[in-house]
This record gives structure tokens, C-alpha cells and sequence, in this order.
């Protein structure tokens, strides 16, 4: 943390810059999130900044493994969730780290979730920049790593997911997306990129061909999808009228694989040894279980948001575990609250959000999310009636 960064944002603090804010997020594109947005950003220093930066590397060993689709071949839990023409390598990756303290009380990450999936990419520029018009922040603390700035940003995200299609044969996917607690990200990627936002019942499919009727009544054959549906959440629509399947063979170009969102995910928290990554095992791999249950927690492979983790785990929850190869046993971290605010301390943790484009060896880190709490767990459910909480961006300085 940069302790006069802080104080000095704190004391400049009044209702009316949140207002300002909030007005400045909310009337750009027309339209607000529907989460609680955090009353500031996250100012990190450049150790921690470096602390995440390694942890994603190490992390990113394991990803670029040659075996690595060997190992996670089973991550699917059922062959029929395999889509075709997979390709080599996922577009998006985040890493979600716990800000913590270990023994000696320095401040660490650890890691607590991974995505092969999508991130508020351009919702992020968004916030930061709602910051930026209510507060005085100095222009030497960014988001962006590697060097980049917005434009730099904006020119990769576009390379990545319009790459050389007109824009109107590119696709965001998602199911009623109108209703979606991400619509603003939606929103904001189709005004900067000029791609459809798109319900998977409006996709329309002939034979190999993909496409969607555009105002006009005509016929926009659709090249390239930038998926944003959770699979979770696709389970629970089976009576959503679609002509396409997942699994068809079409003629079209994921950007994100769905195949991904499986690969890189729980599943893959065991196959990671860093000083960033808690101990973590496949529940059905344990011959014998720890002691300190207290100490762990008890998370499914295939959920999503939290749904279904048990935090205080018993003997009796894990011997009733009816399937142990989809769960994990992981060890429980403790967040640092270290973000002083008016109303006492909160704790966070960093989205490294991520890119790995065809040409490259290996993923990079382009911009981050930031999500505050006060509350047991990170979570609009755990943070009720709370200020100085929800959703905000880390700025470090360049």
C-alpha cells in the first residue's frame, strides 16, 4: 500500500466526488452496473505490484505446459460438453488473488480463482476513468501493465476479438444479455468495437453457416464469436429456443474457446505449486484428510460465483461428499484488511486480467479488477448494508 497516497485520497473524500463518480460511470454509455461500485481505487505499491506479476508468471508456467491439455482433459466432467475446433491456446485468462498476510505479517497474494473466460475488460477503462473525472489522481498511477496506455489497450482488445472481420460479423454471445449483471461491460464493447451484443436464441444457423437478422431484415453471416456465456448458466436455460449447440460444428471462430473455460479453472488449482498458490487437492485423490479442517475449504469443480463452497468444512460434509471427483479440498487464507477507510479497514483482492494473443509464447497482464469487502467473503451478499465496499480497479504506479 502507499500509506500518504491513501490519506491524502481519504481526506479529500465528500459525498459529492462519489456522486460525481457514480454520474460519470452511469451516464457515459446511458447505462449503470447493477453491483455496488467501491467509494475508491486500490493504490498498490510497486512490491506488491511485482509480488502479482510473478505469481502470474508461475501460474503461467503450468498454462504453457506442452502436456497441459493432457492433464486437463478430464476438467470437462462429461464428454458431451466438448466443443469443437478447439485452438491452442486460451485468448483470456484472469487470476484472482486474495491480498494477505503470512506469518511474518508481509503482505502476499494468493491465488483463489483462475479463468480460461472473458473479464469486464472494458468496463474496467470505464471505472478507472469515473475515478479519474471525480478525484485529483496523479497520472503516474495506471491499471495498464507492460508499458501500454489506452489506446495500446483498446488496439489489443480489438486485435484480439474483431481481429481482420468486419465488426458486423463478430459477436458478443451471451443468454438474455439485457438481464446480465455484466450488461454494462456489453454495452461498452460494442460501442468501442462495433460488435453485436447478441442472445445465443438470436443466433441463427444453415447448415455450417452462422448468422443474425439485423435491423433491416437482413441476413449478417457471422465469422467470429466472443463467447460470454457461463456454462453454468446455459445448464439452467434448457427450454431457451436456439437453433445452435455448443458442440456444432460450424463454420465460425471462437474467440475464447468455450473448451477453455473448463481447462483453466478449479480444476486446475492442484496442478499449481507456487508460494502464491494454496495447497489444493482433488477431493477423491486424499487418502488421508488434514487435521485442521478449520483450515481449508471444500469448493466444487463445476460452479460458478461461489455457489456451493462450504467455508467450514467437517468431517461429516466431506464423508458426504457423493461425488469426491468434483470437489476440492483447498486451504483457507486469510485476507489483510489494509485498505483504510473512513468507516474502519477492508480487505480486496486483484483480478490480474489477462491476454494471450496467437503470436505470443505466453499470456500477458494488461489490466486488472478490483473487488473490496468488509464482509467474510468477497461478495455482495457477505457486504450488505456496507460502505467503502464493491467494485473497484488497482493503480500502481508507472
Amino acid at each position: 500500500m502507499i500509506p500518504e497516497v491513501r490519506t491524502a485520497f481519504n481526506a479529500n473524500f465528500t459525498p459529492e466526488r462519489y456522486a460525481a463518480f457514480m454520474e460519470y460511470v452511469n451516464g457515459t454509455y446511458g447505462i449503470g452496473p447493477t453491483f455496488r461500485l467501491c467509494e475508491t481505487p486500490i493504490f498498490l505499491d510497486q512490491e506488491l505490484k511485482d509480488k502479482l506479476l510473478e505469481a502470474c508468471e508461475q501460474i503461467s508456467d503450468v498454462l504453457v505446459r506442452p502436456d497441459f491439455l493432457k492433464l486437463t482433459q478430464r476438467a470437462f466432467g462429461t464428454p458431451d460438453l466438448i466443443v469443437p475446433r478447439e485452438d491452442s491456446k486460451s485468448r483470456f485468462i484472469q487470476m484472482d488473488f486474495g491480498i494477505c498476510a503470512d506469518e511474518s505479517g508481509n503482505i502476499i497474494p494468493q491465488l483463489i480463482e483462475l479463468q480460461g473466460f472473458p473479464s469486464l475488460y472494458f468496463f474496467q477503462d470505464l471505472l478507472t476513468d469515473g475515478f479519474r473525472h471525480a478525484h485529483e489522481i496523479d497520472e503516474r498511477y495506471q491499471s495498464y501493465f507492460g508499458g501500454i496506455n489506452k489506446d495500446s489497450y483498446r488496439e489489443t482488445m480489438r486485435r484480439i476479438i474483431v481481429g481482420n472481420c468486419d465488426p458486423k460479423e463478430v459477436v458478443m454471445l451471451e443468454i438474455e444479455p439485457e438481464t446480465q449483471n455484466t450488461y454494462i461491460d456489453f454495452v461498452v464493447t460494442s460501442a468501442l468495437l462495433g460488435i453485436k451484443v447478441l442472445c445465443l436464441s438470436k443466433l441463427k444457423k444453415s447448415g455450417r453457416r452462422l448468422y443474425y437478422v439485423d435491423m433491416d431484415g437482413n441476413q449478417v453471416d457471422v465469422k467470429r464469436i466472443y463467447n460470454r456465456i457461463i456454462f453454468d448458466e446455459l445448464q439452467q436455460h434448457s427450454d431457451l429456443n436456439r437453433e445452435f449447440s455448443f458442440t456444432d460444428d460450424v463454420d465460425a471462430e471462437w474467440v475464447g474457446h468455450p473448451n477453455w473455460f473448463y481447462r483453466i479453472s478449479k480444476y486446475t488449482l492442484p496442478l499449481l505449486r507456487s508460494k502464491y498458490v494454496p495447497e489444493c487437492y482433488y477431493l477423491s485423490e486424499l487418502t488421508e484428510y488434514p487435521s485442521d479442517l478449520e483450515n481449508w475449504v471444500l469448493k466444487p469443480l463445476f460452479s460458478f460465483a461461489g455457489s456451493g463452497v462450504n467455508l467450514h468444512p467437517t468431517m461429516a460434509d466431506i464423508m458426504a461428499v457423493k461425488h469426491p471427483d468434483q470437489y476440492l479440498l483447498q486451504r483457507k487464507v486469510s485476507y489483510a484488511p489494509i485498505v483504510e477507510t473512513p468507516t474502519g479497514p477492508a480487505k480486496f483482492e486483484v483480478r490480474m486480467m489477462m491476454v494471450w494473443e496467437e503470436h505470443e509464447a505466453r499470456p500477458k497482464v494488461i489490466n486488472n479488477l478490483v473487488r473490496v469487502s468488509k464482509g467474510e467473503m468477497i461478495g455482495v451478499k457477505y457486504n450488505k448494508d456496507k460502505d467503502w465496499v464493491g467494485a473497484s480497479v488497482a493503480l500502481f504506479p508507472v
